[in-house]
C-alpha cells in the first residue's frame, strides 16, 4: 500500500510547504503519539539538527505529542544516530528527529525511530497516516503530556561513540580534520576525536541556523580536501547536516567514498576473523566493491538504496556489517543504525591497528568509473512502462554487455531520476550515461 506522506527516509520537504508547516506537524505530533505512544505513561524524544526551521517544528510536535497524552523529552541539536542510541537507552517509546539531512537549509523534514532505536516499519507508518485522517482531538488536562529537557545528552553520546573504539586502541599521534557540516555534529565530533587522543582540526562548526550543509560537509568536500593538504594532516573526515554518514579524505587529499569505508571496515574485521557473514551494498555500490569481496570469498548482497533497505536486509541475513556509497554506514556490531561518528571510528580503529594510512588500506579496492546523472523533473515517468526510456535502458546494457552496469532510479527524497552507468572504460561509460539521460529528459519535460 502506498504511502501518502513518508517517503524512503521519512517526511522531508520545503518549509513553508505542506506537509512541512505548522499546523501539518501540530497533527503529524498528536498522530505519532497515538500510535507510538498508546501506552499509559509513554515518553516520546525530539531532537534536531541545527536548521533555523526546528524551532518552529519542534513546538508543533511537541504540542501535538502534548494533547496525545504523551510526555516528551527534548534533546536539542543532535546527530540523528544519537537520538536512536538515547531513544533505547532512557527506555522510550519511540523518538523523533526533525531534519533534512544534506538537504539545503529551506528543506527539513522528520525522521522516526522504534523503542529499539531502529527506523520504523512500513505498517507503523501506515498505522500512523491512518491516524492522520481523523479530527485531532485533546485528551483531558490532567493527563495530558509534560515535557522536559536532557541536559546531559550530548555527554551521554559522546561517551558511547568513545566507547566503540576498542579499549586497547588510541588515537594519539593523528592529526584529524573533522568538518561538521555546521549541523548537528557541530559540538560532539571534534570532542569524540580530541578526547580519544587525536589532535583535531575542526571546520564546519560554527552553525547559524541557515548555513548547513552550505559548502562543508560530505556532500561539499572540497574545504576538507584543501584543509588537509594545508595542515598536513593524516585524514579528514566529513559528516552530513544529521551526522549518519559520512565520507573521508587521505593524506594525499583524495577522496575515500562509502563504499571504499565499507571495504576498510569489513577487511579489517575479516584479517581479525570477526566479520559475522557478509556485506550488505545496494543497487548504487560500486561494482569494484563487490569484485574486491569476491576474490577473499566474502559474501555481498545489494539491497535497494536507502539505509533502510540495507538494514532489512542485514536483519534478514543475520549479517552485521552494511552501507551505501554516499556514506551511510551501519555497524550492527556497535550500533542500531546508520552512524557518521562511530564508522570513522572504526576506520580509524583500523588504520591504528594495521599501522597503514587510509589510502593504503583503501587501495585493496579498485573502483570502478561510475557516473551519476540526476535529472530533474516536474513529474517523475513511470520508468518501468514508458517504452522510450526502456527502448534506451535495452541498448545502454547492449553496450556495455559484461563490462558494467546500468541503474535508473528516482529519488525518494527530491524531483530526480538518477541515471547511474558503471563500467571498466570511462569514455563508454560517459556516452552510456549521457545518452540515456537525455532520452529521461525528454520524456520528462
Amino acid at each position: 500500500m502506498t504511502k501518502k506522506f513518508f517517503g524512503t527516509d521519512g517526511i522531508r520537504g520545503a518549509v513553508g510547504s505542506y506537509p512541512i508547516t505548522p499546523d501539518f506537524m501540530l497533527k503529524l505530533g498528536w498522530a505519532a503519539g497515538r500510535v507510538l505512544g498508546a501506552a499509559k505513561g509513554s515518553k516520546i524524544l525530539i531532537g534536531k539538527d541545527t536548521r533555523i526551521s526546528g524551532y518552529m517544528i519542534e513546538s508543533a510536535l511537541e504540542a501535538g505529542l502534548s494533547a496525545a497524552g504523551v510526555d516528551i523529552q527534548l534533546l536539542g541539536p543532535m546527530p540523528t544516530p544519537a537520538i536512536a542510541y538515547l531513544t533505547r537507552t532512557v527506555n522510550a517509546q519511540a523518538g523523533i528527529v526533525i531534519s533534512a539531512s544534506h538537504n539545503p537549509y529551506a528543506d527539513n523534514g522528520i525522521k522516526f525511530f522504534s523503542a529499539d532505536g531502529t527506523k520504523l516499519a512500513d505498517d507503523v507508518e501506515h498505522a500512523v497516516e491512518a491516524e492522520l485522517e481523523k479530527e485531532l482531538s485533546c485528551c483531558e488536562s490532567a493527563v495530558l503530556g509534560k515535557a522536559s529537557r536532557i541536559t546531559d545528552a550530548p555527554g551521554r553520546y559522546i561517551e558511547f561513540c568513545k566507547n566503540t573504539l576498542p579499549s586497547n586502541i588510541s588515537l594519539n599521534g593523528l592529526k584529524i580534520v573533522v568538518d561538521c557540516a555546521n549541523g548537528a555534529t557541530y559540538h560532539i565530533a571534534p570532542k569524540v576525536f580530541n578526547e580519544l587522543g587525536a589532535e583535531v582540526i575542526a571546520i564546519g562548526d560554527t552553525p547559524d541556523g541557515m548555513n548547513i550543509n552550505e559548502g562543508f560537509g560530505s556532500t561539499h568536500p572540497e574545504n576538507l580536501q584543501k584543509e588537509v593538504l594545508k595542515n598536513k594532516a593524516d585524514l579528514g573526515v566529513a559528516f552530513d547536516g544529521d551526522g549518519d554518514r559520512l565520507i573521508m579524505v587521505d593524506h594525499t587529499g583524495d577522496l575515500v567514498d562509502g563504499d571504499q569505508l565499507l571495504y576498510v571496515i569489513a577487511m579489517a574485521l575479516y584479517a581479525k576473523g570477526a566479520l559475522k557473514g557478509g556485506v550488505v551494498g545496494t543497487l548504487m555500490t560500486n561494482l569494484g566493491l563487490e569484485h574486491a569481496f569476491k576474490e577473499h570469498e566474502i559474501p555481498f548482497s545489494r539491497a535497494g538504496v536507502g539505509d533502510r533497505y540495507v538494514m532489512e536486509q542485514l536483519l534478514d541475513k543475520n549479517w552485521r556489517l552494511g552501507g551505501e556509497s554516499s556514506g551511510h554506514l551501519i555497524c550492527l556490531d556497535q550500533t542500531s543504525t546508520g552512524d557518521g561518528i562511530v564508522a570513522a571510528l572504526q576506520v580509524l580503529a583500523a588504520v591504528v591497528e594495521q599501522g597503514k594510512s587510509l589510502q593504503e588500506l583503501a587501495s585493496g579496492m579498485k573502483k570502478y568509473p561510475m557516473l551519476l546523472i540526476n535529472v530533474r523533473v516536474a513529474k517523475k515517468p513511470d520508468l518501468e512502462n514508458h517504452e522510450e526510456i526502456q527502448a534506451a535502458l535495452h541498448e545502454a546494457e547492449e553496450e556495455l554487455a559484461d563490462t558494467g552496469r546500468v541503474l535508473l532510479r528516482p529519488s525518494g527524497t527530491e524531483p530526480l531520476i538518477r541515471v547511474m552507468v558503471e563500467g571498466q572504460e570511462q569514455e563508454l561509460v560517459e556516452s552510456v550515461a549521457n545518452k540515456l539521460a537525455d532520452v529521461v529528459k525528454k520524456a520528462s519535460s
